[in-house]
């Protein structure tokens, strides 16, 4: 657990408050940082604030600026942003309650664990949990952190409460807008069939540790290669396979026949103990 919590303060329901703390539910995954360095010398390039027409300019003389017109910008000091800032509240009502499938994918943007802050604060949360779960709901409320008043909702995760921060209406591009150019098209039935079979047999539970950054490990490789090689130059050819084709229906038909059959081969999936048509909240 971080040592860190990312925001402390009280659910309230109603009459009832219960103390938590938030903790970061994810951490950044492993990342190549690379600097920009001037080859002849092989020192760090740095980079000067410039004005064009004036060149070099003082740190003290600069401010934030929001462009309101071309070339027209309101400037404000770090003391009006400051001031613009929503108080920090340490309270997280929850002010409605929705079906635990009814948030689309698109609104979720980060989970975070919730935890009972005390001792004292045991038995309300595990009856919060318990009342979440036995519904199927989940809380939905807004929390002010650093400055930034964030949408969330809190549902069961396991033995404990997960927290979500939820994207806001305007944040999230409407699908309409987004697939109006996919043509309404009705696929043969045997099309479907054929795709539906290569599913079940390449279906399994899932196992996130299976999966790995490939991008990362080749790079790491390249730069240890690169190290021992004295700095010299080395590309190595990526196998990308043959490049896809446009095809009309006879080769996706011979495609999807030919994945069924490759499929067939490999290790049987273990399926779950009952396909749920519904997603359960955890």
């Amino acid at each position: 657990m971080a040592t860190h919590a990312y925001w402390q303060g009280q659910i309230r329901l109603a009459l009832v408050s219960i103390p938590v703390e938030v903790y970061p539910a994810t951490r950044s995954g492993a990342a190549i940082q690379f600097h920009q360095i001037h080859a002849p010398s092989g020192k760090r390039v740095r980079y000067e604030k410039v004005v064009p027409g004036l060149g070099a300019v003082d740190k003290d003389d600069i401010r934030k600026g929001f462009e309101v017109s071309k070339g027209d910008y309101v400037l404000l000091d770090d003391a009006e942003i400051e001031a613009a800032r929503i108080e920090s509240r340490k309270t997280l009502e929850l002010v409605q309650f929705v079906e635990a499938g009814a948030i689309d994918v698109l609104y979720f943007e980060k989970p975070y664990y919730v935890l009972p802050a005390d001792d004292l604060a045991q038995e309300a949360y595990v009856v919060l949990r318990e009342a979440l779960r036995s519904t199927g709901k989940a809380g939905l409320g807004q929390v002010s952190v650093r400055g930034r008043e964030q949408l969330v909702s809190i549902r069961p995760c396991g033995k404990g409460l997960l927290m979500e921060v939820l994207r806001y209406a305007d944040e999230v591009t409407k699908v309409q807008a987004s697939f109006r150019d996919i043509p309404a098209l009705e696929p043969q039935a045997d099309l479907i069939e054929l795709a539906t079979t290569l599913i079940d047999k390449k279906t399994a539970p899932f196992k996130p540790e299976a999966f790995r950054d490939h991008y990362i490990d080749a790079l790491q490789r390249l730069i240890e290669k690169k190290r021992k090689a004295g700095g010299k130059r080395i590309l190595e050819a990526v196998d990308e396979g043959e490049p896809a084709k446009g095809g009309n229906v006879i080769d996706l038909m011979a495609a999807l026949k030919k994945s069924v059959g490759s499929a067939a081969k490999e290790p049987a999936a273990k399926k779950p103990a009952k396909a749920a048509a519904k997603r359960k909240p955890h």
